[in-house]
């Protein structure tokens, strides 16, 4: 064992003066020989709070074996995870944001507090992925993400359903299009094990992307989280950690920014959810990448939407993984010129080379598209700007066949008032629904809106009534809806002018968003605006709104300029 692969740790080696440190290392295992092997770090999300985080205790344990087999040293210590599925429109929705920085902040402190020469970090939930990456680039050694799996289907007989059929179901049932057992049903089905929500949602968004960053091994973000294989992965990529350690590759020779580039590629051709807009944003500023609203504008113009995945499309991704994967969609995108073959990879290779031996799709699948019949030309996740949105907004337009409207805006301060509006049948056809004052700062902490538009989905309203707010959607969201629109209106955005009433347009095809309202009245209505004193000061959300960002560069809360 060469001393040298000691990054960190080696500073347990200088003689008599570190024998306290090593005698506490002892009551943990260690034995003289491992003082000159590298010690790494297994970060786990492992937690009984939610389906997606439940299994990742034995995948801790199978990532700690391959790195020891490897010839390190390997710790598991354990980070924190919500999942936003269990808290969404309540108001333990508003701690799902600050989660990804607490889960970053607290590898980052293991790495550097326990001196580590290495991590391997294990997610599950949708926050998992961006803390475990964002994490990862702070703590600045050699490191691998592996993704815990997405979740099997629900089955009601034959008829294959997910959690968002119970999410929608609920507006069905205020519809009166289904009665009370049969959203029983969908309730008690929807969930049936492990792993992440299935449908192309946040976490197989992020999972897919760090995927085509090339910071976890080929293949990891599609295989589910019962399978066979998923413990395997976990084994390779203990092994994978410590030829990082030998190689002397970090993060930063990974995560360049043709590598973020390659992961906006896979996310618009999957079709993703709108939080990885978010989320690249804040971990490209974490690595000193400088990526901006204008790459994903770029990228979204030629990239082509070739998934027909849930949320707009029918398929999950254990269906992806059975016709081939991430891997093989990323091939198709490369033999097509949209991926950058030569990035670095954590297996040490380039992606061309990793992708050179893959086989490709399986014949006659229809979850992928062919790029020359694709579900759409351009990719789904489409930026807005206009005096409503200066510094920008999101929309996912994926199954959404209405391009530009323009109607009323029905104003509210909260999503519970605007829930309530709905499920009351106070929201028309026609309306522009605005939630406001639950941007970063406001919420604060930024919660998901799928409660208020799964509802309008499943009273038939999802593309006849437009969705706006400064917080943010689920994967799980389809219709016309936007969000992240920035500035927010606890910063004083103009979405804090807006008035009950005030005509406003969505275009997608010109990509604005605007209130017909003369900027003589805007500039009258602002002077007569009195600021919204902050909801909450102390705590993870007060210190939270304290210094987060905007989010139009990702909600972030590190400072690095």
């Amino acid at each position: 064992m060469k001393k040298e692969l000691q990054i960190n740790s080696k500073v347990f080696n200088e003689g008599p003066i570190r024998a306290p440190n090593r005698a506490m290392l002892r009551a943990v295992g260690l034995k003289d020989d491992d003082f000159r092997k590298p010690m790494v770090g297994i970060a786990s999300t492992w937690s009984e709070v939610a389906p997606c985080n439940i299994h990742i205790d034995a995948l801790a344990r199978a990532a700690k074996a391959g790195a020891q087999s490897a010839g390190a040293v390997a710790f598991i210590f354990n980070t924190i995870t919500v999942s936003d599925s269990i808290a969404m429109g309540t108001q333990g929705m508003r701690y799902s944001l600050p989660s990804r920085d607490l889960i970053a902040d607290s590898i980052e402190t293991v790495i550097g507090g326990e001196n580590l020469d290495a991590v391997l970090a294990i997610g599950g939930c949708d926050k998992n992925m961006p803390g475990c990456m964002i994490g990862i680039a702070n703590a600045e050694v050699p490191a691998i993400f592996v993704y815990g799996g997405t979740i099997a289907s629900g089955k009601i007989g034959a008829e294959r359903i997910d959690l968002l059929s119970v999410f929608e179901g609920v507006g069905q049932f205020n519809q009166g299009s289904i009665n009370q057992e049969r959203l029983d049903a969908l309730e008690c089905a929807a969930c049936p094990g492990a792993g992440a929500c299935g449908g192309m949602y946040t976490a197989n968004t992020m999972a897919a992307a760090i995927e085509a960053m090339g910071m976890s091994l080929p293949g990891n973000s599609s295989t589910p989280a019962e399978s066979a294989h998923k413990e395997e992965e976990c084994l390779r990529s203990g092994e994978a950690l410590y030829k990082l350690i030998e190689k002397g590759i970090y993060p930063k020779d990974i995560m360049t920014k043709k590598a973020f580039e390659n992961a906006i590629t896979v996310v618009m051709a999957l079709g993703g959810s709108t939080n990885a807009v978010l989320h690249l944003l804040a971990m490209s500023h974490v690595i000193g990448v400088n990526l901006t609203l204008d790459d994903f504008d770029r990228i979204q113009k030629v990239v082509p939407h070739i998934a027909d995945m849930k949320p707009s499309g029918k398929y999950v991704m254990e269906d992806l993984y059975h016709v081939g994967g991430v891997q093989a969609v990323m091939k198709m995108l490369w033999e097509k010129g949209f991926i950058h073959g030569d990035c670095l990879t954590v297996t040490g290779e380039t992606i061309a080379t990793n992708l050179a031996d893959q086989t490709g799709l399986i014949e006659g699948q229809d979850v992928i598209h062919p790029i020359d019949r694709p579900y759409s030309k351009q990719g789904p996740l489409v930026v807005l700007r206009g005096n409503l949105a200066p510094s920008g907004a999101i929309a996912k337009m994926s199954g959404v066949s209405v391009k530009k409207h323009t109607g009323p805006a029905r104003v509210f301060n909260t999503e519970s008032d605007a829930v309530e509006a709905i499920t009351h049948n106070k929201i028309n056809e026609g309306d522009v629904l605005v939630i406001r004052y639950v941007g970063p700062k406001g919420g604060p902490g930024m919660p998901e809106m799928l409660s208020a538009s799964a509802i309008l989905v499943g009273k038939g309203l999802g593309e006849k009534v437009a969705l706006l707010t400064d917080g943010r959607f689920s994967g799980g969201t389809h219709g016309l809806v936007v969000g992240h629109i920035a500035p927010e209106a606890q910063s004083g955005g103009p979405i804090s002018l807006l008035n009950e009433g005030d005509l406003v347009t969505i275009d997608a095809i010109k990509q604005e968003i605007t209130m017909q309202v003369p900027d003589e009245v805007l500039e009258k209505r602002r002077k007569t605006l009195s600021p919204r004193s902050q909801l909450v000061r102390k705590g993870v959300l007060g210190k939270f709104a304290h210094n987060v960002s905007c989010a139009s560069v990702g909600a972030h809360t590190d400072q690095r300029d």
